[in-house]
C-alpha cells in the first residue's frame, strides 16, 4: 500500500487506541486506557472493554483498567502479531470470562495498493446518500449496506449491477470515520463466482478514491472468497483487530 495511506491509518488507529501513530511500528506492545475521541470509527457509543490491533509487528491494546494487571503480563515479551493466534487468545478468553465478556472474531482489514483486475462490462446504477434509503430492510443486501440508516456511519455510495430491472449484485460503502469508507458486497446466488463482486468492488473503490476518500475492506480469517475479492480489486492486508463483547445467554 502507499506510505501516505498507511500513515493515515496509523493516525486513525491512534485516535481509537489512545496512543501515538508511531506506536504501531515500535518494537514493544502498548497498553492504554480507552478514550472516545472525535474522528474515530463510530461502532459503539461506549468505550471498548478490550480491543487490540496490529499492523503486522507490535500490538496495541486498549482496555478497561480492571484488565490491566492481566494484560501487562500478557503483552510482555510476545511478538504482537502472535497474540492473535488461537493458543495465545485462549488465556485472554478465560480472563475476559471473569468479567462476563468473550472475544469477538478477528477482523482482517485491507487498504488499497493500486492495480486490480479490470471490471466486467456490466449495466450499472449508482446511488448516493438519501438515494440509498429505499434499500434499507431488503434482506438481499446484508453486507453492502447497513441494516438501517446510521447517522454515526452513514452509507454514502451504492453501485448495483443489473440485468434488466433485476439487481444481480450491490457494493456499498459506509463512512465509518471522516473520509474512511468501508466497502461491503452482496451478489445474488446465480451470479456468484462470475466476477460480478470483484467488478463492483473495484468500481466502487475507484469512485471513492476519485472523491478524495480512503476505501477499506474487511473480512473474516476463513472467508477466502471475500479475501480473493479484496486481492483481485487491488486491496492488500493492512491490519488485524479483535475486541470483546458481553456474554449472552446461550454462549
Amino acid at each position: 500500500m502507499h506510505d501516505g495511506i498507511y500513515r493515515k491509518l496509523c493516525e486513525l488507529l491512534a485516535l481509537e487506541y489512545n496512543c501515538e501513530p508511531g506506536d504501531f511500528d515500535g518494537g514493544e506492545n502498548r497498553l492504554t486506557l480507552p478514550v472516545l475521541r472525535p474522528g474515530r470509527r463510530a461502532y459503539s457509543p461506549e468505550p471498548p472493554f478490550f480491543q487490540m490491533v496490529t499492523t503486522g509487528s507490535c500490538a496495541v491494546a486498549t482496555a478497561d483498567e480492571e484488565l490491566h494487571p492481566f494484560l501487562e503480563g500478557y503483552l510482555r515479551k510476545k511478538p504482537g502479531h502472535w497474540l492473535f493466534e488461537l493458543p495465545n487468545l485462549l488465556p485472554l478468553e478465560r480472563e475476559l470470562a471473569r468479567f462476563g465478556r468473550t472475544l469477538t472474531s478477528t477482523w482482517h482489514m485491507f487498504l488499497p495498493a493500486g492495480g486490480g483486475r479490470e471490471p466486467l462490462p456490466l449495466s450499472l446504477r449508482w446511488y448516493y446518500d438519501e438515494e440509498i434509503l429505499p434499500f434499507y430492510g431488503d434482506p438481499r443486501f446484508p453486507n453492502a449496506i447497513c441494516p438501517a440508516y446510521k447517522p454515526e456511519r452513514p452509507d454514502r455510495i451504492v453501485v448495483c449491477a443489473v440485468e434488466g430491472e433485476e439487481i444481480i449484485g450491490m457494493a456499498g460503502c459506509s463512512e465509518d470515520a471522516p473520509g474512511w469508507m468501508q466497502i461491503g458486497i452482496d451478489v445474488m446466488g446465480p451470479w456468484r463466482s462470475k466476477g460480478v463482486g470483484s467488478s463492483l468492488v473495484k468500481l466502487l473503490k475507484d469512485r471513492i478514491e476519485e472523491r478524495g476518500a480512503i476505501p477499506f475492506y474487511g473480512t473474516s480469517l476463513s472467508n477466502y472468497h471475500s479475501w480473493n475479492v479484496a486481492l483481485n480489486t487491488g486491496f492488500r492486508p493492512a491490519w488485524v483487530e479483535i475486541g470483546s463483547r458481553k456474554l449472552l445467554r446461550g454462549d
